[in-house]
């Protein structure tokens, strides 16, 4: 078996550009360790900040030529576009009301684009960039990370393979604590553009980190929700967008329930993402604090451990596996893990080769996803009436 970090090894880098990421952000500097891990990617370009000198510092840090150093994504996407040696692919790393007018751009001048979640800031662009996408021919991919990790991937192949039997409940949750406090109040810059509805869109939680959750279950089911009920909170004083939900939901093409609670308010709890999925011939369950490790319960056996790269894993697992078992694993390599079969993808698309057939999440999961945050809101307003998703 192939890893995913040596299919490609012996082609050309992606020439990348950046929207986003300059000095002072976090998720920026993510996908740049990403798009280096397995060497598919050399980043030659950037609009990397609204601010013309923290975007010229953040190039000049980075090794950016000066001239491919931007002072705006418009500029960056007509320039590059006219290059020959311009840059195939742009990375999105910005607050989300920017990801719509800047993939927009991007996709119009032919160049493909890698948007980190969610999708856009409304239900409105996000369909809107979809019809752009399709349009254009260009590829789009969501980068929803925790879907690249092995043990996530064993998961998808189990239930597909109907290890678990039909699927009856899946229960997803992300709590985490480090909106507790109105930290936003004290200029902190992750909080700021988090908690504000014109920067984030409607959903606060939900929108950064349910949306992880939503995919999550999703992805790994193959079910999409039907109808939801939602009760959202924002616990602290004066937020005014949710930092806690409660969230039931029903699948279509079935019987499955599921359940999703995400919270940035719960003391002791970091990035407490984890998945259960019960079927009527066992279960599963995924934990990301331990992500190489992912339990499998036959319906009336005891509880069995499948390790990454160890003995049970199978071929999806593999897939997308670097290193020996008992070496860990993580966030990062799972974010690269997105990079590397987007790469792949690119490459397809740059020789004319039939795209290969890889799980990466598109603009249509990204759709579903905002589709999922405009229902949560809705079903709360209506006192957690049942909402559903097509009605949105």
């Amino acid at each position: 078996m192939v890893s995913a970090a040596s299919t490609i090894a012996n082609n050309q880098p992606v020439r990348l550009g950046m929207v986003g990421g300059g000095q002072g952000a976090f998720i920026g500097a993510v996908h740049r360790m990403a798009a280096r891990l397995d060497g598919h990617y050399t980043l030659v370009a950037g609009a990397l900040s609204s601010d013309p000198e923290r975007a010229r510092a953040s190039a000049e840090e980075l090794g950016l030529a000066p001239d491919r150093s931007y002072g705006s994504y418009e500029e960056m996407a007509a320039k590059e576009a006219a290059r020959e040696d311009g840059i195939e692919a742009v990375s999105i790393v910005t607050p989300n009301h920017v990801h719509f007018p800047a993939a927009k751009v991007f996709l119009e001048a032919g160049i493909h684009v890698i948007c980190d979640k969610p999708l856009t800031s409304s239900l409105k662009d996000a369909r809107q960039l979809a019809e752009t996408v399709d349009k254009s021919g260009r590829l789009f991919v969501l980068t929803h990370n925790y879907s690249g990790y092995p043990m996530i991937r064993q998961a998808r192949q189990m239930v597909a393979d109907g290890a678990l039997g039909d699927i009856i409940l899946v229960q997803a949750e992300y709590p985490q604590d480090w909106l507790a406090e109105p930290i936003e109040q004290t200029g902190q810059k992750q909080a700021s553009w988090r908690t504000d509805p014109a920067r984030s869109g409607a959903g606060g939680a939900i929108g950064d980190i349910g949306t992880h959750a939503y995919q999550l279950a999703s992805f790994v089911t193959g079910l999409r929700a039907e109808s939801l009920a939602a009760d959202l909170d924002s616990f602290v004083d004066g937020r005014q967008l949710d930092d806690n939900a409660h969230i039931m939901l029903r699948f279509a093409g079935g019987r499955a329930k599921g359940t999703i609670w995400v919270s940035q308010v719960a003391p002791g709890n970091e990035n407490g993402l984890k998945l259960r999925v019960y079927g009527t011939k066992g279960g599963i369950e995924w934990v990301q604090a331990d992500p190489n490790y992912l339990w499998f319960t036959p319906l009336g056996e005891p509880r069995r451990l499948i390790t990454r790269g160890g003995a049970g894993a199978g071929d999806a697992a593999a897939r997308v596996t670097r290193i020996p078992g008992g070496h860990p694993e993580g966030y990062l390599e799972a974010f690269a893990t997105l990079y590397t079969e987007a790469a792949a993808m690119i490459r397809a698309r740059r020789d004319g080769s039939a795209l290969p057939d890889l799980p990466l999440p598109t603009v249509h999961d990204g759709v579903d996803g905002m589709r999922f945050i405009a229902a949560c809101v809705a079903s709360s307003r209506a006192d957690s009436a049942w909402t559903r998703l097509d009605a949105v």
